[in-house]
C-alpha cells in the first residue's frame, strides 16, 4: 500500500530547535497533490491511497506507456491543507478496509515515516515495509549526515554541526573567522527540505542577528538543543543525487545516479545520465557502499537518497547530506526504466502552471499535441509522470506545476522539446486569462 506523504520532514521537524519555518498555504496544496506520484510506483496489484480520484484520462495514459493502474482508494472527505496521511487517519471506513488487506500480506510503504505514519499502520494493522520513524527521522537529519561523513573520512566542506547552544557557539567563532575572510557560510536546519532549510550568511551582522535568535529563543530553559549544520559555502560545478537501497540484511544496491539540477537551493530536476567521470562513478559506489554499512548499524533499511556535489575540478563531495525517504529521483526511475533508451537524454523537471479553472488530462493532452510522449515506442516527447499538481495552485491562487520527464535522443532534441513545452503552457495560461 503506497503513501505519497511528500515533504514528511515537516513531521519530523516539528518541535525541533532549528532555523525559523514558513509555509505558503499554495504551497501545501501543491505537497499534498504530490501524493499522486505514488501511482508511478505501484503495480497492478497493489493500493494506492489518494487525496483524490485520479483522473481517468490520466490513469489511461501511464496504462498505454506500460505502467498498468493499480488499486486506488480515496478518503470520503479530503482537505487540501492536508496531507494524505491526515485523510486516511480521518476516515474510518477507509481504516477498515486496509484492515482487510492484513491476511493478505500487504505492508505500507510510504513517502517517509512519520510518526502518523506509524499511526496508521497501528490503527490498519498494516506492518511498515521501512523502520520506525525514530530512526528513520534520526537519520534524515543534516546532524546526523555531517557526523557520520566525519566518522567515515568522506570528503565534505569546512564546518560545523551543532546539536546544542555550547556547539553552535564554537560554530559562530569559526563562522566569523569565514566571513572576515571574505568567504561565506551556509546555515542548514537539520529537517529543512528542497532549500527551503538553508540560510546563507555572507556578513558578520546576520550572523549576529541569527545567533541572538537562537540565544533568546532559549533564555530562561534548561532546553540547550539545536539541530543546525554551517558549512562554509563552497564553489561547486554540479550537483549530484544518488540512490541505494539497503536490505534488511546490509546488503547495498547501487539504484543510479544522476544529475540534480538546482536554484538557489532548490530542487528543480534530473538530467540523465549524469556526465561523470569513471573516479567520480567509482567515488559515489564506494561511499554508498560505506553509508550502507553505517546506517545498517543504526538500524535502518530501504531507499537511501543522498545529495553530493561535485568542486570546479570536478572532485567529489560524495555526501552532503542523505534522505531517509523516497526521493522524486525514486518516482521518475520506473518510467526511464521502461522509456528512456541506452545512450539518449532525459530530463526531469517541473513547469509552473497557472489557470483560473481546473483543467483535464484531456485538455493538457491536447495542448501539448505532439510534444507529448504516449507510447514506449515514441523516443522523444515529454512524459506527465503527476497530474493532480497541474490544478493543485488554483483553491490558493498560486500556480500549480506540471511535472514532466522529457526524453530525446541527445541534449539538443530535449533542449528544444523543453523550450517547445514552456511555450505551450505560456500559451495556456494566456489563453486562461480570458476564461
Amino acid at each position: 500500500m503506497f503513501l505519497g506523504n511528500f515533504e514528511v520532514e515537516r513531521e519530523w521537524g516539528k518541535g525541533e530547535p532549528g532555523l525559523p519555518k514558513f509555509n505558503s498555504p499554495s504551497s501545501d496544496l501543491l505537497v499534498n497533490r504530490m501524493d499522486e506520484f505514488a501511482l508511478t510506483l505501484a503495480g497492478p496489484g497493489d493500493l494506492v491511497i489518494l487525496k483524490k480520484k485520479p483522473d481517468p484520462a490520466y490513469v489511461e495514459y501511464l496504462t498505454a506507456l506500460g505502467r498498468p493502474a493499480p488499486r486506488t482508494l480515496v478518503p470520503v472527505e479530503s482537505e487540501p491543507a492536508r496531507d494524505v496521511t491526515g485523510d486516511a487517519l480521518a476516515d474510518k471506513g477507509l481504516l477498515e478496509q486496509l484492515a482487510a488487506l492484513r491476511d493478505q500480506g500487504a505492508v505500507i510503504v510510504a513517502h517517509g515515516v512519520s510518526e502518523r505514519v506509524e499511526r496508521l499502520s497501528q490503527e490498519s494493522g498494516l506492518p511498515l515495509a521501512a523502520p520506525p520513524a525514530a530512526v528513520c527521522k534520526s537519520v534524515n537529519s543534516k546532524v546526523y549526515s555531517r557526523r557520520l561523513a566525519e566518522r567515515l573520512g568522506l570528503r565534505q566542506p569546512e564546518g560545523w554541526w551543532c546539536d546544542s547552544l555550547e556547539r553552535w557557539g564554537e560554530a559562530v567563532l569559526w563562522a566569523r573567522g569565514v566571513l572576515r575572510g571574505g568567504g561565506r557560510v551556509a546555515v542548514k536546519d537539520a529537517f529543512g527540505v528542497s532549500g527551503k532549510g538553508i540560510l546563507q550568511i555572507g556578513e558578520e551582522s546576520r550572523l549576529d542577528q541569527l545567533d541572538r535568535l537562537f540565544t533568546n529563543r532559549r533564555k530562561g530553559q534548561a532546553d540547550s538543543r539545536l539541530g543546525v549544520v554551517v558549512e562554509e559555502w563552497v564553489a561547486k560545478s554540479g550537483d549530484l543525487n544518488y540512490q541505494f537501497t539497503l536490505g534488511r540484511d546490509g546488503s547495498v544496491h547501487l539504484d543510479f545516479v544522476k544529475e540534480a539540477l538546482t536554484r538557489n537551493g532548490v530542487h528543480m530536476g534530473h538530467l540523465v545520465p549524469a556526465r561523470l567521470s569513471a573516479d567520480v562513478r567509482e567515488g559515489i559506489a564506494a561511499a554508498a557502499m560505506d553509508l550502507g554499512a553505517a546506517l545498517a548499524t543504526d538500524g535502518y533499511h530501504g531507499v537511501v537518497g543522498v545529495d553530493a556535489m561535485l568542486d570546479p575540478e570536478g572532485g567529489l563531495y560524495p555526501l552532503t547530506e542523505i534522505n531517509a525517504r523516497n526521493n522524486m529521483s525514486t518516482y521518475q526511475e520506473p518510467l526511464l526504466e521502461l522509456l528512456h533508451s541506452p545512450g539518449a537524454t532525459a530530463l526531469a523537471r517541473y513547469y509552473p502552471v497557472v489557470r483560473r479553472r481546473p483543467a483535464s488530462f484531456a485538455e493538457l493532452r491536447a495542448l501539448l499535441g505532439d510534444a507529448l510522449l504516449t507510447s514506449p515506442g515514441d523516443g522523444c516527447g515529454v512524459v506527465v509522470n503527476n497530474f493532480a499538481t497541474v490544478n493543485s495552485g488554483i483553491a490558493a491562487g498560486g500556480a500549480g506545476r506540471l511535472y514532466g520527464i522529457l526524453l530525446g535522443p541527445d541534449a539538443e532534441t530535449v533542449s528544444a522539446l523543453d523550450k517547445q513545452v514552456t511555450e505551450l503552457l505560456a500559451q495556456w495560461r494566456e489563453d486562461g486569462a480570458h476564461e
